[in-house]
């Protein structure tokens, strides 16, 4: 059976790829028009390249242009989580379609961080409307801390923040707002 995994990093990929490529015949799907800047996009791009060219598992790169992300969550920020979720899954699907691939999953399942109950229930219901695809879940937050220290042996790149300029933004929310406060 094939799966095409959505991957956001190589940082993430690890324990996914370790709990499935023995069930599965995997391929990597790196679809992030999310991350900002580009210049981030490249770094976690060429970090999960040499990743899974070490682990011997093919990798598609799919078109990067943030202003698709940027114009779909604008409006909605408060929710922009799930509709990032929604855009990167359902071009997913629509990849693994395009392929004949029978799986997708994706590997924002295995961090902490993100709403994973949100990012499940996107996946199930896009599978639904898809109706060719069908979403593979798993908890794969239980292999997070070991993945991030086989990460940090391999000396993998390290993001600070979720990829988003929104979320860039948070990380120095408080440092902003006392530089521009008046005092």
């Amino acid at each position: 059976m094939k799966l095409l995994l959505h991957i956001c990093c190589a940082r993430c990929a690890i324990y996914p790829l370790e709990r499935l490529k023995s069930s599965y015949e995997i391929t990597g799907y790196y679809f992030n028009p999310n991350i900002h800047p580009a210049t981030e996009y490249i770094l976690r791009g060429e970090a999960l390249k040499s990743y899974l060219e070490r682990e011997k598992v093919p990798l598609l790169i799919g078109e990067y242009n943030p202003t698709i992300h940027l114009r779909s969550v604008v409006d909605f920020l408060e929710n922009r989580c799930e509709i990032c979720y929604i855009l990167r899954l359902r071009e997913t699907i629509r990849k693994a379609e395009e392929l004949g691939i029978q799986y997708f999953s994706t590997t924002l399942l295995v961090r902490p961080y993100q709403n994973h109950n949100k990012i499940r229930d996107v996946g199930e219901r896009l599978a639904e409307e898809n109706g060719n695809v069908k979403f593979y879940y798993e908890d794969f937050r239980v292999g997070w801390k070991d993945s991030q220290k086989i990460a940090d042996e391999l000396g993998l790149y390290k993001q600070k923040y979720c990829g988003c300029i929104f979320s860039e933004y948070e990380r120095f929310e408080k440092k902003v707002k006392r530089f521009t406060s008046p005092g």
